[in-house]
């Protein structure tokens, strides 16, 4: 049932969280801090919209500055009113002549605007009393499609096209309708992070595989390789052979490194080899997925549709990890789901949100646009912050049910609060 829930006004929040014991070091970011630039939307009820953009601690001020202009553009907006036809909105937002010029479409303002479109989502799924995967999934696909900007994708996808995409995919959308009973299989993060010793990795490989996981990743990108290609060996015997098992060396390597990298860590199959250059260079991820017959996983650093729409034609991409709290929120995750769909390149997100918003997108992507239900990634250090954690019995993430995106923090997480994991 609709709502009319006026938006009263708009505000940032910084929340940091420290980790500890080397949890989420990787081989560029050796000494991270978890941190959200949050966009709260207060109204004219209870209601209070809730989005995230996901930052590694220092530059989470200057987001939120942003922040704090961008709601400009919902404050005095109907929720329901402002989603009929968010596309434009959204544009509007992307294209502020007073902020453009620091992008256009990347960096602090995008990470800005994902969190502003994501808190309009999050209160539009509460305006419902519907978890967000439920609403995304019951809308028509002209509604869908008018919260979405295709600026610049009118020469690839078209609205029309979209909706006829989405249209086509109606006739099995009831059959996986069973993932909601059935789950969502997860992969785990979390048992191999770059400063974990090899001590480390054993033990958390153990406990993984007992709590259900049949999926686990390992940080490479050591200065001295011989260190990666031991702790790579070390997990595919400590998994075993039927285990699937992700490399991210997270942009450490330049092209030629990578190549003759990878070529030496096939030797234990690896399920994907994610951001094994620097993000933008496209052309050296045509040539490595020429050069080394390991699929290529990417999205974590790339920062919009435009980017995206290259990667995706340009034949090198896989596993497309396009993140809602990294482009310009739910939004453009759509829209670039959409197109993936479009080429029949799975969607498996990276979650800077630990989850949460994610957890709702792929039920989406698979119940509506007939995405295969892969995997989607699971990294638990912020669980406990949460009001509604995303629950994983099993390796399979159970279906949300609370009303929203799952973005809510308890309240004791405060204002500019650093919290030691």
């Amino acid at each position: 049932m609709k709502k009319s829930i006026l938006i009263k006004t708009g505000k940032s929040q910084d929340v940091q969280f420290a980790l500890e014991n080397g949890a989420g070091s990787d081989a560029v970011h050796s000494t991270p801090t978890y941190a959200y630039a949050v966009c709260k939307l207060q109204t004219d009820t209870s209601l209070e919209g809730v989005g995230l953009a996901f930052t590694l601690g220092a530059g989470n001020r200057l987001v939120c500055g942003a922040i704090d202009y961008l709601v400009r553009h919902v404050e005095g907006r109907e929720i329901n009113e402002l989603m009929a036809d968010f596309g434009s909105t959204y544009k509007k937002m992307a294209d502020d002549p007073n902020l453009r010029w620091l992008g256009p479409h990347k960096g602090v303002i995008h990470l800005a605007l994902a969190s502003v479109v994501n808190a309009c989502y999050d209160l539009w799924a509460k305006s419902r009393s519907q978890p967000l995967w439920q609403l995304l999934v019951d809308l028509s696909p002209e509604e869908l499609i008018n919260t979405l900007d295709f600026s610049y994708y009118e020469d690839i996808l078209t609205k029309e096209e979209a909706i006829r995409l989405m249209k086509n995919q109606e006739a099995g959308k009831s059959s996986r309708m069973g993932i909601l009973k059935n789950g969502y299989p997860g992969y785990d993060t979390s048992i191999g992070w770059f400063n974990y010793s090899d001590e480390q990795l054993t033990t958390n490989i153990k406990k993984s595989i007992d709590q259900g996981f049949t999926a686990i990743k390992l940080k490479v990108g050591s200065i001295n390789e011989e260190r990666d290609f031991r702790r790579a060996e070390l997990v595919r015997k400590a998994a075993g052979a039927k285990a699937t098992i992700m490399l991210d060396a997270n942009q450490q390597w330049h092209l030629p490194k990578a190549v003759a990298t990878c070529k030496k860590l096939m030797v234990i199959d690896p399920f994907w080899i994610e951001e094994p250059t620097h993000p933008d260079d496209i052309q050296a991820h045509i040539t490595l997925s020429k050069e080394v017959p390991i699929p290529i996983a990417l999205g974590e650093h790339v920062p919009n549709k435009i980017m995206f729409k290259n990667f995706i034609q340009s034949g090198c991409m896989s596993f497309n990890q396009v993140d809602a709290v990294r482009v310009g929120g739910v939004s453009e995750f759509i829209l670039i789901s959409l197109l993936s769909r479009k080429y029949s390149i799975p969607v498996v997100p990276h979650v800077g949100d630990m989850g949460q918003i994610h957890q709702h997108l792929v039920l989406f992507n698979h119940i509506s646009l007939g995405h295969p239900a892969i995997l989607l990634e699971y990294i638990p250090h912020l669980k406990d912050y949460f009001k509604f954690p995303a629950q994983v019995e099993g390796g399979k993430y159970k279906t949300p049910q609370e009303p929203g995106l799952s973005s809510d923090f308890k309240d004791f997480v405060k204002e500019k609060t650093v919290l030691s994991h």
